[in-house]
């Protein structure tokens, strides 16, 4: 009997995952985020749907808690350093100053017109004060939306670096909701340790994780994805252990790893995005189990009215707030300001209240979750109108693949990289061999309006022909300085 219900349980989670694929994909030739259908495809199969009954919210929180972890591992292995350099003070300043604005605009909200006391307001401020990294980085890449300017390095930076600034409040003012004589300032060490420890413990241990995969010699290469997930989960984990933030540590861990060369680079990032994607649906699914969609009626006027504030008040003033000594121009902030996703960031931390026993905490779920849906609803659908209304949106290059690939042992510090011979270029017309380039630096590869050359001595460069080098730093910079510019990425 328990191998059947086990057999049961695995046939159910395998028939949910696939059917939310499934809708994902259409929604996404509708226009539709994939993680709203997602959350609605659980619903559906909840107690008010099929009838599958889920009401573990510690368990829900437990799973929200490593999804998220590994959702935000992951957009750290993404994110270009070189890019993200020139966000990080804004992206800061939105991280810390904006979820303050963000939480007190909604608490001071539902305190004066609906007269919530200050600190089950301010809970319901902090909970929604995040934007979600995997709203963000999930409906970016649906969208395959292109932005000018720094909006998307700055909306990945700050969706995955606010969160650590949320999960503190929410825990901060749920022990201050414990012990009521307790000041607002009795806080505030909690915060420094979890964010120095945070920042410290990431970048030590990053540097550690990045030491043993260039190291270690592993007998098979799949064994290489689990030290990686090992690696992720260890950096995580320990953190928060030792009191910090583990949602920092692992992001920075995550920004050091996928900044360096190391041995499998290319299969650990496919990896670990399939891990981000698997935990990203599986947590939605999840989330949208908990709810029972005829409780939600009850609190919706008071949920579409939080959420219609959130998206048109809180977040656009916290945004300008933030960025008001920056020197963004103004349509780009305006779009930073509409990218303001919430998702399952939120849900998760709206069962922070119900596993500590808040009074009312199931209300305060069933707003946030109504919140959720309403803010994906009007901003994940209208991304792309808005951008072109701004005149932020720009196409994104199509991605190339070649024939040929290159896997960095970690143990050198030669690199392959993508070279575009620019019109007026000193390369323009001349012969390979007549670069003169340093014989550590090797032409593998000749992409001309796709057709692949295989490039010899004698081989014709042409403009708008991309090269595939391999060279070391320094033969890097003398292609490039040769050939005209890089091929964009």
């Amino acid at each position: 009997m328990h191998e059947a219900h086990a057999e049961m349980y695995l046939l159910v989670a395998g028939v949910l995952l696939i059917t939310s694929l499934v809708v994902g994909r259409i929604g996404g030739r509708l226009g539709i985020p994939g993680l709203l259908l997602f959350l609605g495809v659980g619903m559906l199969a909840g107690s008010d749907g099929l009838g599958i009954q889920f009401s573990d919210y510690r368990l829900a929180q437990t799973l929200g808690t490593v999804a998220l972890a590994f959702i935000l591992f992951q957009g750290g292995l993404s994110t270009a350093w070189g890019h993200t350099r020139p966000v990080v003070k804004m992206g800061l300043s939105l991280a810390t100053l904006g979820v303050l604005v963000t939480a007190g605009v909604m608490a001071a909200f539902v305190h004066f017109v609906f007269g919530w006391a200050w600190l089950p307001a301010w809970l319901l401020g902090a909970i929604v004060s995040s934007t979600d990294a995997s709203a963000v980085f999930s409906v970016l890449k649906e969208r395959a939306l292109g932005l000018r300017g720094h909006v998307a390095p700055l909306l990945e930076f700050e969706s995955g670096g606010n969160d650590p600034m949320a999960v503190f409040l929410t825990v901060g003012i749920l022990e201050l909701i414990a012990h009521p004589g307790a000041g607002v300032l009795s806080i505030l060490p909690l915060f420094l340790k979890q964010m120095i420890l945070g920042a410290m413990l990431g970048v030590v241990l990053g540097r550690a994780a990045l030491w043993a995969l260039s190291r270690m010699e592993l007998q098979f290469e799949g064994l290489y994805s689990v030290l990686s997930l090992a690696l992720a989960l260890t950096i995580f984990s320990a953190t928060a252990v030792a009191g910090g933030s583990g949602f920092l540590a692992i992001y920075i861990a995550g920004v050091i790893l996928g900044n360096a060369e190391f041995i499998h680079k290319r299969s650990l990032m496919a990896f670990h995005d399939g891990v981000a994607w698997i935990m990203q649906v599986a947590m939605f699914l999840t989330l949208g189990l908990l709810v029972n969609p005829h409780e939600l009626l009850p609190t919706a006027g008071l949920a579409l009215a939080c959420a219609l504030v959130l998206v048109f008040v809180a977040r656009p003033l916290s945004v300008h707030l933030g960025l008001a000594l920056s020197g963004m121009p103004l349509p780009e902030r305006h779009m930073v300001a509409w990218v303001g996703l919430r998702g399952a960031v939120p849900i998760v931390l709206a069962t922070f209240p119900l596993v500590a026993g808040v009074p009312q905490a199931q209300t305060l779920f069933n707003i946030v979750f109504f919140t959720v849906l309403t803010s994906v609803l009007i901003q994940g659908t209208t991304l792309a109108r808005v951008a072109r209304l701004l005149g932020v949106q720009q196409d994104l290059p199509a991605p190339r693949h070649y024939p040929i690939s290159f896997t960095p042992t970690g143990h050198s510090k030669n690199a392959m990289i993508e070279v575009h011979v620019a019109p007026g270029s000193a390369a323009d017309g001349l012969r390979i061999m007549d670069l003169k380039l340093s014989p550590e630096t090797l032409v593998l590869l000749v992409d001309r309006a796709g057709e692949y050359l295989m490039p010899k001595g004698p081989t014709l460069l042409q403009a708008g022909d991309t090269l595939l080098v391999l060279a070391d730093p320094d033969g890097q910079g003398e292609v490039r300085a040769k050939l005209g510019r890089p091929a964009r990425p």
